[in-house]
């Protein structure tokens, strides 16, 4: 395993470079088809490929995770792949890489791989956008998800976070600022009233932030602003709680006379609610007393996976069931090796205990959180002079 983990690690493989992602996808498929005897179907997309596996011809059970990593190609260089004192370092190594490899090390444990399906994508880190139409085609008719995204210090991901990201755009008109400022539409100061009320749909006791992030307006000192823009990032954990805000997103209106305010969704993935990771986690929970390892424990955590998007769809999914270790996405990040096998004998369990017996059907949701979505209001007309 730890052989294996070396070579994905030393495939460097940043999101924004393709050419990269597919040289990993590459060793991954080379891997596997030591590990399994069968080679991955490729699936391109939007100039990225992922790669796929499908057991029998009606699978049930879906593995996932992804290849793609934060780190830019030449990391290596200064921050090779190494072990020491049970630690296995490097870049993408703890996110998600060992995963990957406890993944594919459980899948041949199993005598028999008839209902499963597998998929490995190459843009997750960046919210899957061309990986997102092959995450819903191999979700037909699967009943569970499992994700092997590194856990949270040890404890499987039963919540996760919904993500949405907005684009706030204020068209108004220029003046100059000096001479005759009375004959602008200042398009900073509407967007000061629309931060202002986005900030407001906050509510952090239900787990909801909304942050106004990069904003930007005006073209010179002395010139009133014909245009602003702000990016507003929201994370919710009830998909009523997205609804809600982005209801109110969609229903903003200008105050400023002659400006215009254009609101679009550019992100929008659905919470994972522990409504559907409860009866994963407590089969998860019974299979490791069985294997005679401590009681699991579950988190719920801010960052979303393509896992939301599985649960989105009405799928049963338990996340953060890869590797135990630590600094995700930071300088140093490593995994624990000696867990390794422990968590890939836990999926492997966890798999054959799914496909030998029924599982609830899944409750499909048609539309739901659609990648995009745009609202232009206009200029409400003598507002403000």
């Amino acid at each position: 395993m730890t052989d294996a983990l070396r070579a994905l690690v030393e495939a460097e493989s940043p999101s924004s470079d393709p050419a990269a992602c597919l040289a990993c996808v590459d060793v991954a498929d080379r891997l596997a088809r030591e590990l399994l005897g069968v080679a991955g179907e490729r699936v391109e997309c939007g100039g990225s490929v992922h790669l796929r596996w499908r057991f029998g011809s009606h699978p049930r059970i879906l593995l996932i995770g992804h290849l793609d990593t934060v780190w830019p190609v030449g990391t290596l260089a200064r921050w090779p792949f190494e072990v020491a004192g049970g630690r296995a370092t490097g870049p993408g190594v703890f996110d998600m890489k060992a995963g990957v490899v406890q993944m594919l090390f459980a899948l041949a444990r199993l005598a028999d791989r008839d209902g499963v399906a597998v998929l490995l994508t190459t843009d997750e880190e960046i919210g899957s956008p061309t990986a997102r139409s092959v995450i819903e085609d191999t979700a037909d008719g699967i009943e569970a998800a499992l994700v092997l995204e590194p856990s949270a210090d040890g404890a499987l991901k039963t919540e996760r976070k919904g993500v949405a990201v907005y684009r706030v755009e204020v068209t108004g008109r220029a003046a100059h600022a000096g001479l005759e400022p009375e004959k602008g539409a200042n398009a900073a100061v509407e967007l000061a009233h629309q931060i202002l009320a986005v900030a407001a749909l906050a509510q952090p006791e239900q787990g909801t932030t909304v942050t106004p992030s990069l904003v930007a307006a005006g073209t010179a000192m002395n010139t009133v602003p014909a245009h602003a823009l702000a990016h507003v990032d929201v994370r919710t954990r009830t998909l009523a709680e997205a609804e809600r805000v982005d209801a109110a997103m969609a229903g903003l209106r200008p105050l400023t006379g002659g400006t215009a305010l254009g609101v679009e969704r550019t992100v929008g993935v659905p919470p994972l609610e522990r409504r559907a990771s409860a009866a994963l986690f407590d089969r998860a929970q019974r299979i490791a007393a069985e294997l005679g390892r401590p009681a699991l424990t579950e988190a719920a955590v801010g960052g979303g996976s393509d896992g939301n998007l599985l649960a989105g769809l009405g799928v049963q999914v338990l996340d953060g069931l890869g590797a135990v270790g630590g600094n995700a996405h930071a300088e140093g990040e490593y995994v624990e090796v000696g867990a390794m096998e422990e968590r890939c004998a836990l999926v492997a369990a966890l798999v054959d205990d799914l496909l030998g017996h029924s599982s609830p059907a899944p409750t499909r949701r048609e539309g739901v959180w659609p990648g995009r979505r745009s609202a232009v209001s206009p200029d409400p007309g003598g507002l403000t002079p």
